[in-house]
């Protein structure tokens, strides 16, 4: 069966938009120093942003394992309003320009938080401006991409395995480790993967809480930003990592995620 043409114009207005994503990649790339990407990527500052945002984000994708996979749970067995309001409470972050979220952060777990001035006043602990502030803000803005990809893994399952768990006498908390997690397993690799690299990019939530310390809170994407003004081949060298990990991602998760055949 062929396939229906697409009239001119819009060819044209598509080579317009492909344009638009391809030739801030191709200026990155044609502009990049490659005689000195190994100096830049061996360069002190680079290696210990590199190794805190590796951290950082590893410890955010974790957290938001824990705590996403239950709450991704939670969404796909309520329905009606509570789940409408649920899901745009976990959803909210994605579409919340990221330094507001920082904004909110700081209200929240600042020294005069919500949260943070208990434990301020009571153990003397500060949250803002430390390496747990920057896992907090990644766990912030990732967490809803594990959400979706599993509670959308949830919804596509044969609830009939469970039914056959419970009847044969499991309690729910072991139909869930033995039956429902491994069956879930492609939807928790994939929304796992999505939420590290979200974190691994975050900037706007991190720097207005967690600051842009080096060797502390200062990740890839601010090392980037502070390495703009004062060593641009560092900064290409970095953005160009970023790059590399997120193309790998799409690839890797298009049969799952963008739906390539």
């Amino acid at each position: 069966m062929s396939q229906a043409r697409i009239p001119g114009p819009l060819v044209a207005l598509a080579a317009a938009g492909l344009l638009l994503f391809v030739l801030p990649l191709a200026g990155l790339i044609v502009r990049a120093p490659w005689n000195q990407v190994w100096p830049a990527l061996t360069a002190p500052e680079t290696a210990t942003a590199l190794g805190l945002s590796v951290f950082c984000s590893l410890t955010a994708t974790a957290v938001a394992l824990a705590l996403g996979i239950p709450l991704a749970l939670l969404l796909s067995r309520t329905s009606g309003t509570i789940r409408g309001i649920l899901r745009a409470l976990t959803t909210l972050p994605m579409v919340l320009p990221p330094v507001v979220g920082g904004v909110a952060l700081l209200l929240a777990f600042g020294r005069r938080g919500l949260i943070g001035a208990p434990l301020y006043a009571a153990f003397g602990l500060q949250i803002p401006f430390t390496t747990t502030a920057a896992v907090i803000a990644e766990t912030f803005v990732a967490m809803p991409f594990l959400v979706i990809a599993v509670e959308g893994g949830l919804r596509g399952l044969d609830h009939r395995y469970e039914e056959a768990a419970r009847a044969l006498g499991a309690g729910s908390w072991k139909v869930f480790l033995r039956v429902t997690l491994p069956l879930l397993r492609p939807a928790v690799f994939s929304g796992a993967v999505l939420c590290w690299a979200r974190a691994l990019g975050e900037f706007g939530a991190t720097i207005t809480f967690a600051g842009n310390l080096p060797g502390r809170t200062q990740t890839v994407p601010l090392a980037v930003y502070v390495a703009l003004e004062t060593r641009p081949e560092g900064a290409i060298v970095l953005s160009l990592i970023l790059l590399g990990v997120s193309l790998a991602i799409l690839i890797g998760l298009r049969d799952r995620w963008l739906g390539e055949p």
